[in-house]
């Protein structure tokens, strides 16, 4: 049976606001690592989404305890703890705009997973914006102009990874067990917190300089980027394909890129415009494609 109209289009809205949230986070991300060691802030900025989330829990008399602890501490460290850390630690040496590329390759590791291990098929218009998507990423990768080390682009890659795989653990365990979206959601940010306050005591640091700066970075991560902006993913997951919404967040780096270049002067090159605007149609063909019922599948 196909999913209700106004569902989806509420899920394509919500993924537009997630790629004005988290496309800004990235210029916000980079501003916090020039302040703070990169598994402090990381962990900072969980540790406080975590409890803003629980406090929303109480607040709105929603189910305190969690339900499927296996699948949600793992959604937790891998979509929380393994994004955030390999993303912030990526930052150190990397730009902000070509980093969140890189992290964003996390599309099409979650087709692919979505493919392995939750038998998702791609239909129609996907097929072309996939073939977009990929022109668009090689274009504004631009390796030979890409700043930061290979470790950067590594740990950016590794990000999108854990993205990917937190996802499709998100998505199956929905699809068998009725959860409470904000109760899972926090638990999920608990879980998260645990390898990164872990990372953050064992590696070698310096102390924070709380300057203004890093303090409007710190907010600006656990409020609209880290508590509100889940919220809205998990809210996507819920509604559309782990595929679609994968492929839909592609929007995200290009308002990183567009960000970094206004604010932090990281200037995209004509090549790199070009890639944008080969994922913005990949985009539009996306959204049509979700737009239309999915096939049935006769078994």
């Amino acid at each position: 049976m196909s999913k209700p109209e106004p569902a989806r289009w509420t899920a394509l809205l919500a993924l537009l606001a997630l790629a004005l949230i988290w496309g800004y986070n990235w210029v916000q991300m980079k501003i916090a690592v020039q302040y703070a060691p990169p598994f402090q802030f990381a962990a900072l900025r969980i540790v406080l989404g975590a409890l803003s989330l629980l406090l929303a829990l109480v607040c709105l008399r929603k189910p305190l305890l969690p339900k499927e602890i296996p699948a949600t501490f793992w959604a937790g460290v891998l979509q929380i703890g393994g994004v955030y850390g390999f993303a912030t630690l990526a930052l150190v040496s990397g730009s902000a705009g070509r980093t969140s590329v890189l992290v964003y390759t996390m599309p099409l590791w979650t087709l692919l997973f979505a493919w392995l291990f939750l038998r998702e098929r791609v239909h129609g218009l996907q097929w072309v914006a996939i073939a977009l998507s990929i022109t668009g990423l090689l274009l504004i990768l631009d390796v030979q102009h890409l700043h930061g080390t290979i470790l950067s682009k590594v740990l950016a890659l590794l990000a999108g990874m854990c993205w990917a795989g937190g996802a499709i653990v998100a998505k199956r365990v929905r699809q068998t067990v009725k959860l409470d979206l904000l109760s899972f959601t926090a638990w999920q940010t608990v879980a998260g917190a645990v390898p990164l306050l872990l990372a953050a005591m064992l590696a070698p640091s310096v102390p924070i300089v709380w300057s203004g700066s890093f303090i409007l970075a710190l907010i600006y991560n656990v409020i609209p980027g880290t508590a509100i902006a889940t919220l809205l993913w998990l809210y996507v997951l819920n509604r559309l394909s782990a595929g679609t919404a994968g492929l839909g967040v592609l929007l995200n780096p290009i308002v990183g890129c567009l960000a970094a270049w206004l604010q932090l002067g990281e200037k995209p090159t004509p090549i790199e415009a070009a890639g944008m605007g080969f994922i913005a149609i990949a985009l539009a063909l996306n959204a049509i494609q979700a737009t239309k019922p999915e096939p049935q599948v006769v078994t």
